[in-house]
């Protein structure tokens, strides 16, 4: 039977930015949970806290108040339990190195022979369709081949969470298009537990188990919103459904609903 226990806890999460106008409250009391093998997509309004939340997720950024806990230990800095992916994908890779130089570099931190880390090398640049790159450089690739040799490393790495910071932001529709279908692979196939951080509203519908839906800054969880569309999606018959209608119709009024709440004032840090 499958782990009943979240993967992942954050607990009454708080984060206070001190400011030049006084102390800012990025995230007011938020909470949640993932399971394994969860798809988990989380979109609000522009400047609500999405990023901030993020890098509380993977230990990148403390909280003022309230824990994130990965199987039940607090995260208290950067964990070797999680990978992420920035949208600057270009800053991300190493231009000096080759594709299979960038796949492996965080491998070297893991007490890896080196047979083993080829077989990861090949393994992960083989998931994201990009066996034949190994041996060319970043800017030889185009965008959205670069984004997949940085999906391909953070797999590598065989985190339990990988963190998605809106990954696809920066590339064209077509492009963006086959990226979500290799998330959805990875995590059909694989089982990866993703937490998938955008802006765009289709993209988390289609690609999400669940959708949190957060507030205007300080942000809180709006609405954790269960996505029952078939397990099997593809861009066409999937976007085409009434029910995908009906859903991202649902989230973008949670979104507009967000937007029209009056901005809170400065909250005093404990």
């Amino acid at each position: 039977m499958p782990d009943a226990s979240p993967l992942l806890r954050v607990e009454h999460l708080r984060k206070v930015y001190a400011s030049g106008r006084g102390e800012v409250e990025a995230i007011g009391d938020l909470s949640f949970t993932m399971m394994p093998g969860e798809l988990l997509c989380v979109v609000g309004p522009s400047g609500c806290g999405k990023t901030t939340l993020l890098k509380c997720l993977a230990g990148l950024l403390r909280p003022t108040s309230g824990l994130v806990k990965m199987e039940g230990s607090p995260v208290t800095g950067p964990s070797p339990a999680m990978a992420v992916v920035f949208q600057e994908y270009g800053r991300s890779l190493y231009p000096w190195l080759t594709v299979r130089g960038n796949v492996e570099l965080p491998l070297r931190h893991k007490k890896l022979s080196r047979a083993e880390r080829d077989r990861r090398v090949a393994d992960a640049l083989d998931a994201v369709g990009l066996p034949q790159s190994a041996r060319s450089h970043p800017w030889q690739l185009s965008g959205g081949m670069q984004q997949r040799v940085a999906i391909a490393r953070a797999i590598a790495y065989r985190p339990e969470v990988l963190i998605m910071d809106e990954p696809f932001a920066a590339v064209d529709a077509q492009t963006r298009a086959d990226l979500e279908d290799l998330v959805r692979d990875l995590h059909l196939n694989r089982g990866i537990s993703t937490v998938f951080v955008t802006h765009d509203i289709d993209e988390s519908v289609y690609l999400g188990q669940r959708v949190l839906v957060l507030s205007h800054s300080p942000t809180r969880v709006q609405e954790d919103l269960v996505i029952d569309l078939p397990r099997e999606r593809d861009q066409l018959t999937t976007r085409a459904l009434p029910r995908f209608t009906e859903l991202r119709t649902h989230v973008y009024a949670q979104i507009q609903r967000a937007k029209r709440a009056p901005a809170s004032a400065p909250h005093p840090a404990p």
